[in-house]
């Protein structure tokens, strides 16, 4: 063979490698996608035993169920592979507790399990008992939750059937207050509408950012708070399953000094049904508007990037809960990294302290969702970090965290917050204010510190998921 007729089959061979290569990406961007919904029963039994509920002080205890709360899971596959995403109607559950819910299932490539963060339901974290220094989980309980979510990923991957995906992002800064300055919302609602072929709904998820605590704190009964009247009137509509997820909630995103009114004009008041249940309503309606203009979105090719991460806990709160066992979960030793920590030999080590977590990534084709372990203030997802900072904030010229959205880049996204851990407040540290003289003139410090794990957190969370978004 000549030199000529050697370069043309070397060149026709790279050719059709390279077409095959071209034909195989294609191919496993355009899989069929299969989705599952389902749900399970979670709804403790306040009359057969004693359910402290979560979310405001302690000694609050149920006296009857209002409304079901449960474990509701999506399940989606495509190309051999399967994702299951679950949400429960709980305060929160421990990284732990998610460990757990993953051992139970086989088959799956990633689960994802976070919390609503309703203050309705049962204390599943031990930090809501009858008194401060007693826990307030009911292990059999807890127990009852992991089984329930793990059946419930399970269900909805035994339903999943070929659908069409639509996504669509809408914005209403009047549906959500920020209850600490300085004011930055997520007001952004996000929806995931599945499509049978016959154009029937199959199923809804809606990813909205506000705490589900309408109830309020004198409330006495069981329940999912606002997400129950969100997904009842979404299901009433598209006559489909509806999961909901929270995302950026801290803050504070709430509806609790939210004006409300009903359809006469008259305003509702905090820690009433009717206001709990208009604005469920609200949202519902608000997410409906969202979904009828929704596009066709691709969703596959499903690649997902996690990284199990320790961070320092530095909560004097805290470390006292874990000191007495109000807390059940492992702690280290913090090493001065977020790759390693030492186990401790008894409930605390011996110099600082610090826990195990997670986040995640999730590329679904054309979306992108961030899964974050705990209350993430909206300024470190949307950008809005107060710069300059307030003279008063406790760490001059901090360092700004990256912006995870701005990393994102200007696709389609969604931020699903506690998820695969509870760990309190995301607060960007150039905002931390727990020493006096306080921010914007204030005689006391905003609420938020106290119920987060310290000043580091959030840029090694936010650190951590950049790196991941790069990968």
């Amino acid at each position: 063979m000549n030199r000529v007729n050697r370069v043309a089959m070397v060149h026709g061979i790279l050719l059709s490698l390279a077409m095959c290569a071209v034909a195989g990406t294609s191919a496993r961007a355009d899989e069929p996608l299969a989705v599952g919904f389902a749900q399970h029963d979670i709804t403790p039994d306040p009359v057969a035993r004693t359910v402290w509920m979560a979310g405001f002080g302690q000694g609050r205890k149920a006296t009857a169920v209002h409304d079901p709360i449960g474990a509701r899971a999506v399940v989606l596959q495509a190309g051999g592979k399967s994702i299951a995403l679950v949400s429960v109607d709980l305060i929160g559950l421990f990284h732990d507790s998610v460990e757990r819910i993953r051992k139970q299932l086989d088959g799956f490539d990633y689960v994802l399990a976070s919390s609503t963060h309703t203050h309705e339901g049962p204390d599943t974290m031990g930090l809501w008992g009858p008194n401060p220094a007693t826990s307030g989980v009911d292990k059999d309980y807890l127990g009852r939750v992991e089984a329930g979510a793990a059946a419930a990923v399970r269900a909805a991957a035994a339903r999943a059937e070929r659908v069409d995906a639509f996504f669509a992002a809408a914005a209403d800064p009047t549906l959500v207050a920020d209850g600490r300055q300085p004011h930055v919302k997520d007001d952004e609602i996000r929806v995931l509408l599945f499509r049978r072929s016959t154009g029937k709904a199959a199923g809804i998820l809606v990813q909205w950012n506000c705490h589900p605590e309408t109830l309020d704190d004198k409330n006495t009964l069981v329940s999912s708070d606002f997400p129950h009247f969100t997904r009842e009137y979404l299901e009433k509509v598209f006559d489909c399953p509806v999961a909901f997820f929270s995302g950026a909630i801290g803050g504070m995103m709430t509806s609790l000094g939210l004006e409300v009114r009903d359809e006469a004009g008259k305003k509702l008041e905090d820690g009433t049904l009717e206001k709990t249940e208009v604005y469920g309503r609200r949202v519902g309606r608000f997410a409906e508007q969202a979904a009828r203009r929704a596009e066709p979105i691709r969703l596959t090719p499903m690649r997902v990037r996690s990284r199990r991460l320790f961070l320092p806990q530095d909560n004097p709160i805290y470390t006292t809960m874990f000191t007495l066992g109000v807390v059940d979960r492992r702690a280290f030793r913090w090493d001065g990294s977020s790759d390693s920590a030492t186990p401790t030999a008894g409930r605390l080590p011996m110099g600082r302290m610090a826990i195990e977590s997670e986040v995640g990534v999730l590329r679904l084709g054309e979306l992108t969702v961030v899964a974050v372990p705990g209350e993430i203030y909206p300024e470190l997802v949307r950008g809005g970090i107060q710069d300059p900072q307030d003279p008063a904030a406790d760490f001059p010229n901090a360092a700004k965290e990256p912006v995870i959205f701005d990393a994102v880049g200007s696709g389609k996204r969604m931020i699903f917050g506690l998820a695969n851990d509870e760990i309190g407040y995301i607060i960007p540290k150039s905002q931390w204010d727990t020493k006096a003289p306080y921010c914007y003139g204030r005689t006391k410090p905003q609420y938020g510190e106290v119920n987060s794990l310290g000043p580091e957190t959030a840029s090694i969370l936010c650190d951590a998921i950049v790196r991941l978004l790069n990968e």
